[in-house]
């Protein structure tokens, strides 16, 4: 679905009071577009966007994504004030950064309540709007690391690997609504992502992972000069969707590169296995003719 020209289209947006999604909250009332922006905490939605962009048609909403009726309000309350929803982007989440052995059962809950649950109250309240009038887009904000995983990022791995698999399932059960479906896959953002107010670290650290210990104080340090732009970013959010959107996005040299190293990987692994796969096959009899 092309973003509509002929009237300002309707986004529900979660996760917009700073980084990527407070970029793609800017660009999308700058459009002229309206907005049901979620968040944490509205003040401070508020206080970013202030003199930023118009926020006539902001409609601010406070929402605790793990509830699926608090979820269900907001887009009730999207629907009233603007008659209607065009694009659903799902874009909260926060980062992790620890060994698998030393990330606690409540570490994982509190990620997966955010990266999966959250995701999906989003689109079991949305999905009966979209459905209904036969139209729309949903936008998953992934990363490469839904793609592709390396030591340390277990946790944001299994959050974004599992929303890769939604979306790709959700492709398929909404076509023939008129519904389309968008996974963006950034790279590392010059946003607030690698921050100690973003970053998540495990409460207690074990022995014998310096080469993790190393990664996250080097990632600490890479906070402020990572190569993507989030303006840039945003804007190939809202550029590619205007022309329909393709299944998956990537935005950044670095998505792309790391994106291409595990697509190589998989085929070599393919190729590998091309003559024992079907060694586990039951073998089928054929009867004499």
């Amino acid at each position: 679905m092309s973003i509509p020209n002929d009237r300002p289209a309707t986004w529900f947006v979660t996760g917009t009071s700073r980084g990527l999604g407070l970029e793609l909250a800017v660009q999308v009332l700058e459009r002229g577009d309206n907005l049901a922006a979620t968040t944490r905490s509205v003040e401070r939605l508020t206080s970013a966007l202030a003199g930023r962009a118009d926020t006539a048609k902001l409609l601010a909403l406070q929402v605790d994504l793990r509830d699926p009726a608090d979820v269900a309000r907001a887009i009730e309350q999207t629907t009233a004030r603007f008659g209607g929803l065009d694009v659903v982007v799902n874009n909260a989440g926060y980062g992790f950064l620890g060994a698998v052995e030393e990330t606690s059962a409540d570490e994982v809950r509190a990620m997966l309540d955010v990266q999966i649950v959250g995701v999906w109250n989003v689109l079991r309240a949305a999905l009966p709007v979209l459905r209904g009038q036969r139209s729309g887009h949903i936008v998953t904000v992934s990363s490469v690391l839904g793609l592709t995983a390396v030591p340390g990022w277990a946790l944001y791995c299994a959050g974004k690997f599992a929303v890769e698999g939604i979306s790709e399932a959700l492709v398929a059960e909404v076509a023939e609504f008129g519904v389309e479906v968008t996974i963006v896959e950034p790279g590392y953002f010059r946003t607030d992502f690698l921050s100690s107010d973003s970053l998540g670290l495990p409460v207690a650290t074990a022995d014998g992972y310096p080469a993790i210990r190393e990664m996250v104080q080097s990632h600490l340090e890479l906070q402020g000069n990572q190569l993507g732009d989030p303006v840039k970013g945003a804007e190939q959010i809202v550029g590619r969707l205007v022309g329909g959107g393709p299944l998956r996005l990537i935005l950044g040299s670095d998505s792309h590169a790391y994106a291409t190293a595990k697509v190589d990987a998989l085929q070599a692994n393919l190729d590998d296995a091309r003559d024992t796969a079907a060694l586990t096959d039951h073998v089928t009899l054929s009867l004499p003719a």
